[in-house]
């Protein structure tokens, strides 16, 4: 509406002051050019409204300034002129800004797809760690993982002067349950197990499967007196677990090694030695058992 207006507004002028058509013609063409140029992404109306103008100056100047066929002739090719190059110029300016669009729309989409790649392979590096730090059977921290938080732990207590425990738990006759009831059956008393160490232990303690029947604990800032009361408190645990109906027979139950690492420089590995001796010493005097680690065991 605007431009209609503005347009009627400068064709009035030359019945009003016909004497002034060479500066109106002047203003005429600058209108008509900044129409074109200063209003975009409207071609259809910019146009029709430019060529409103171009048109009634003519005729106005015609009928009111009297003007010669030759000067109307001059006037309406610059009119037509300018509404060419107008024209051209908008309609390019519209097709740059198109252009424009679909490039920022393009880029748009692959910013979108480089999020969704990025996201994707987060899951992926996820879905690696929880392979590498997870046991697939237990959810259990694997063997690998364990020993990084385990010397972790280790030497966090040697630093605060406090004692630092370790087990090493055994299934008790592991394999003739696989021979009897299938190692699907294993598996369940596997993970039963395992569910029962990972309640019955503190959020600061570590809990591994160190491979086959054999889970692995770290306990920092504990004792031997507390060691030994989760230890038994563990295997009172796993006896008591409900067995599925057809594996009513089996009397579960396992062993339980146990280390110490009071002030002593000695590391995790001579550490978990110590409580597989503890565990050996359980196992072959009759399984079922919690053992502390003693130097007499080294020797038996």
């Amino acid at each position: 509406m605007p431009l209609w207006i503005l347009a009627t507004g400068i064709i009035l002028i030359v019945p009003l002051r016909p004497e002034s058509l060479s500066t109106q013609v002047t203003a005429v063409v600058v209108a008509t050019m900044a129409f074109y140029l200063l209003i975009p992404n409207l071609l259809t109306v910019v146009t029709f409204a430019s060529l409103y103008l171009s048109t009634g100056f003519l005729v106005s100047a015609v009928l009111f300034a009297e003007i010669a066929p030759v000067e109307t002739l001059r006037i309406a090719l610059l009119l037509v002129m300018t509404n060419v190059v107008g024209f051209c110029a908008l309609l390019r300016l519209e097709s740059l800004q198109r252009k424009q669009f679909s490039l920022l729309h393009e880029a748009r989409d692959q910013n979108r797809q480089l999020l969704k790649e990025i996201a994707h392979r987060k899951s992926l590096e996820e879905q690696l760690r929880m392979v590498a730090e997870r046991d697939a059977l237990t959810g259990l921290n694997s063997r690998s993982h364990f020993m990084k938080r385990a010397k972790a732990l280790l030497q966090s207590s040697r630093l605060e002067k406090v004692p630092f425990s370790l087990f090493m738990i055994d299934v008790d006759h592991f394999k003739s349950i696989n021979d009897t009831w299938g190692h699907s059956q294993g598996d369940w008393v596997l993970t039963k197990i395992s569910e029962i160490c990972a309640h019955s232990l503190r959020p600061t303690d570590v809990i591994g499967r160190f491979g086959g029947e054999e889970f692995v604990v770290a306990l920092p800032d504990t004792g031997p007196d507390d060691a030994l009361i989760v230890a038994e408190r563990l295997k009172t645990k796993v006896a008591e677990l409900p067995l599925k109906e057809e594996m009513s027979e089996l009397c579960l139950s396992v062993t339980i090694g146990i280390a110490i690492a009071h002030s002593e420089e000695v590391d995790l590995q001579a550490l978990i030695s110590r409580a597989d001796q503890s565990l050996y010493v359980g196992k072959r005097d009759g399984r079922n058992r919690v053992v502390m680690y003693r130097k007499r065991t080294e020797e038996e």
